[in-house]
């Protein structure tokens, strides 16, 4: 078993937040890879692949929240959670706010 690790500090940058929309994304792109995945806010952890546990977290425009994995394609599985908050979670592609 391999126990690679990484995490990084993101911001929520989107208008809303961390609603179903942005979470159902997280929990999608998470789940295409092997490693454990976790997004934690202010000192709470929830399983980024669980739908359920983030939206037990919340999350506004603004705050931080650090992603944290580990398993053999950690680095990837940040870096791409990463992408997904910078992107805003592509919430410019749209129609309109939500």
């Amino acid at each position: 078993m391999d126990d690679a690790k990484a995490s990084r500090t993101v911001t929520i940058t989107n208008h809303a937040g961390m609603h179903i929309r942005p979470i159902s994304l997280v929990a999608k792109l998470a789940n295409q890879f092997r490693a454990k995945v976790e997004v934690i806010k202010d000192n709470q952890r929830a399983n980024a692949k669980s739908v359920l546990e983030m939206l037990s977290l919340g999350g506004r425009k603004g705050e931080e929240v650090l992603l944290e994995a580990t398993g053999e394609d950690a680095e990837a599985a940040v870096d791409a959670l990463a992408r997904l908050f910078a992107n805003k979670f592509h919430e410019d592609e749209t129609d309109g706010p939500s």
